[in-house]
């Protein structure tokens, strides 16, 4: 890595080390209460967190070696993750409640990747998996890519086509890139996560998405950090380096000087507004965990890129002057 690459590595290491320890500190806001199983319980206040908690927890592990603190401090969440569930046992009962609801899969198979399983459940679902009603159930193109995508982490026969679900996602359709608004950017960063399996393979993005999200995501996200998107724009950075081939330098040191404004001193970054010097109080847990989250997903992915790319770089270099062979 040249200079200027080792300051920026370093300072988006920084940024997801303070993230994951405020996560960590603030564990407790991820716990499931007696209202995780109610009738009429609040899942974006339960699952949805603890569920987005394990799958950015398992990126973290993929990405660093098992050494690296970040690596430690991922593992030790991720096993608290699996302990709220019952070890798995909570999503049996969450099947035999709501036996077509989609989201405990999305949520189990988060676990199901890092090789966390319950035999049970995985029973019981895939017997539902096979029904017409579970098969034709109406939902968003890009909701149905992360089914899909639960059904294959989790080794369910998958009950669609990923390439024909992806065809009917707004992103697929290359829209004018003025129709971008908040919506639109949230449901494309999910598309693409689902299509790559949270950046795990950026081939699996088809060129054409590929080019077109290679030339506008950098006005995107320039009027995201500009609007305080926080969120937002962190997915993007994701987005960024969840693509094909070498990723955008200019785009990525300019993005995360900006987003490194929002971060506090805990460590937490708000979902929108009011950073570093426009903070009056402690951010409340709703408001910054998931942003949080994203921060260290997407510095996770990053700094893979740029690791990737500077070895490439260096095997390129050992070719050109005849002291190595291109992998």
């Amino acid at each position: 890595m040249t200079a200027h690459e080792v300051q920026e590595a370093r300072q988006v290491r920084r940024m997801a080390e303070a993230a994951l320890a405020w996560v960590s500190a603030h564990r407790d806001g991820f716990r499931l209460g007696e209202d995780a199983l109610a009738e009429r319980g609040d899942v974006n206040r339960t699952w949805k967190p603890l569920g987005e908690l394990a799958q950015v927890c398992v990126c973290v592990r993929r990405h660093t070696d098992p050494a690296d603190p970040l690596h430690v401090t991922a593992s030790d969440l991720l096993a608290f993750a699996w302990q709220q569930t019952g070890r798995g046992a909570l999503f049996v009962e969450l099947q035999r409640l709501e036996p077509f609801a989609t989201y405990p899969l999305e949520v189990y198979a988060a676990f199901a990747s890092a090789g966390l399983r319950h035999a049970g459940y995985e029973s019981a679902t895939a017997t539902v998996a096979l029904t017409r009603g579970w098969q034709v159930t109406e939902q968003q193109p890009n909701r149905r890519l992360s089914v899909l995508n639960s059904e294959r982490r989790s080794g369910i026969p998958e009950h669609g086509d990923m390439p024909e679900a992806l065809r009917r996602t707004w992103l697929a359709g290359l829209p004018e890139p003025w129709t971008f608004e908040r919506a639109a950017g949230y449901t494309l960063t999910h598309v693409v996560f689902h299509l790559t399996d949270w950046g795990l393979t950026p081939q699996a993005v088809p060129p054409p998405v590929a080019t077109y999200l290679r030339h506008w995501l950098p006005p995107w996200l320039d009027t995201c950090l500009e609007d305080e998107q926080w969120d937002l724009s962190c997915e993007l950075l994701a987005v960024a380096s969840s693509l094909p081939g070498p990723p955008e330098r200019a785009l990525s040191q300019d993005s995360w000087a900006r987003l490194a404004v929002a971060q506090d001193d805990s460590g937490a970054v708000p979902e929108v507004g009011a950073g570093r010097g426009g903070r009056t109080g402690a951010h409340d847990f709703i408001d910054c965990y998931h942003s949080t989250l994203m921060t260290v997903f997407a510095a996770v992915l990053t700094i893979n890129r740029l690791r990737e790319a500077a070895e490439d770089g260096a095997d390129g270099a050992a070719v050109r002057s005849g002291q190595g062979v291109a992998r």
